[in-house]
């Protein structure tokens, strides 16, 4: 009996602590308050756990009964009956559920009337049929009602692009006539690398991103709604110096805001050799990643920090331009506001 229930039976903090356990139960001989619970169905609280209370109330008042309840006989269910004899016509039987009445009433049946506990029992099996004792009104009892959780929104898994970019640009790794869907994108955007979390220097993207093979490098491009990037289908090597040969990359950019229109262009077919470039180590220091027409560089080692990063007002290396005339009254330098740069893996279905 070292769980004490406190229920508000108008007893104090301190007289509630003095009941600990059976071993020292005969402290607590304060007069328990019927009357708080005899006729009151406000009480707020659980009807079992107000029988729990009157047992231990009860027993505490007697330190000649056995603690094992096995060990009483008939006189100390006499004694106990007696002490309780004001409280245990204010229970309200008939609305504890079976388990309750099985777990906890039926261990002090002896201390019951035998008509109560035979209607108990009758009421317990035959619901509706009538019985004798009287039936007491049910206490309230205090239901803190929880409200389901609102679902917090997802967290974006870029703060440049959306779903819809990562559909389509899923469609072009795989050079797909249709575009995918937002629920058939065979690809996860895994972010490796974001500028105003880790940094615009350009030595960083080359930390990171060393090693990593298939990756997209996204570009918000300041003062516009411009997203630009490249797709490198090998690996980045900081330690390798010079162009890398593939006819997988492309370069592009994505409708948004004042952009109607995403654009696409492929490396060209004669040009597959200067697809990617490795800068080398002293130039990491104020290149980033380059794609034959499209590089990002600072002169001040931060990419947010001067205008330096660079698409071809022309297409040299790569099939179509990706940034207009009108982009910028300078179309081929321009600041940037951040960048990402996403591993893409291949879903396992």
């Amino acid at each position: 009996m070292s769980k004490i229930y406190d229920l508000n039976f108008n007893l104090s903090a301190k007289e509630v602590k003095n009941i600990r356990n059976k071993s020292n139960s005969g402290k607590y001989k304060r007069k328990l308050p019927v009357e708080d619970f005899k006729m009151r169905n406000d009480l707020q609280i659980e009807e079992i756990k107000i029988w729990d209370y009157v047992i231990k109330w009860g027993i505490a008042q007697t330190s000649t009964l056995p603690t094992n309840l096995d060990d009483w006989i008939t006189e100390n269910f006499f004694i106990l009956k007696t002490t309780l004899q004001q409280c245990l016509p204010h229970i309200r039987y008939f609305h504890l559920s079976s388990a309750e009445i099985v777990d906890k009433i039926k261990p002090y049946k002896k201390i019951l009337k035998k008509k109560l506990w035979g209607d108990i029992k009758l009421h317990l099996m035959v619901p509706d049929r009538p019985i004798e004792s009287t039936i007491l009104p049910p206490r309230s009892v205090l239901v803190t009602e929880l409200h389901p959780r609102a679902e917090e929104p997802e967290e974006s898994f870029s703060t440049i692009i959306s779903e819809e970019h990562a559909a389509e640009i899923s469609t072009w790794i795989d050079r797909k006539t249709t575009e995918y869907t937002l629920t058939n994108i065979p690809y996860k955007f895994e972010l490796i690398l974001c500028g105003t979390q880790d940094g615009f220097a350009p030595q960083t993207f080359w930390n990171i991103c060393h090693g990593h093979v298939g990756t997209v490098v996204l570009v918000k491009v300041k003062g516009t709604d411009e997203i630009i990037g490249g797709y490198n289908p090998v690996a980045w090597d900081k330690n390798t110096y010079g162009w890398i040969k593939t006819k997988d990359s492309f370069i592009f950019s994505l409708k948004n805001g004042d952009i109607q229109n995403s654009i696409l262009s492929r490396v060209k077919t004669a040009n597959t050799q200067y697809a990617v470039f490795n800068r080398s180590e002293d130039d990491q220091i104020k290149g980033g990643p380059h794609f034959g027409d499209f590089w990002m560089y600072s002169k001040k080692s931060n990419f947010t920090l001067d205008d330096s990063c660079f698409c071809r007002s022309y297409g040299n290396d790569y099939e179509k331009l990706i940034r207009s005339s009108s982009s910028s009254s300078s179309p081929s330098y321009f600041p940037i506001i951040n960048y990402e740069v996403f591993k893409i893996v291949r879903k396992i279905i």
